[in-house]
């Protein structure tokens, strides 16, 4: 078996204990993912601040916030970020027919 279907697997035994309340069977996966630069992000990628906000599905004024310091991304948006500051082309290849 491989290892990505020993994972799933192992996700769907975890579903199953938790649909029939088996509480002590839940495993919690945290992740720190630190601030990211946005800007210095966006850049790595080549794209304009218009482009990189469509293809990350935020309104441009939100990417500019974000840029300048005056609000920060939280949640999916902050773990998407960090996809792409590894692999600058990641949306795009992944998204792209």
């Amino acid at each position: 078996m491989s290892n990505a279907f020993k994972s799933i697997e192992q996700g769907l035994k975890e579903a199953l204990s938790h649909a029939r309340g088996d509480k002590s069977a839940a495993v919690l996966h945290e992740i720190e993912i630190p601030d990211p630069d946005v800007q210095a992000i966006r850049a790595r990628t080549g794209l304009s601040q218009v482009a990189f906000a469509r293809s990350i599905g935020v309104k441009k004024a939100t990417l500019l916030n974000w840029e300048q310091g005056r609000r920060h991304p939280e949640g999916p948006a902050r773990v998407l970020l960090a996809l792409i500051a590894k692999d600058p082309q990641i949306v795009q290849r992944t998204l792209t027919p």
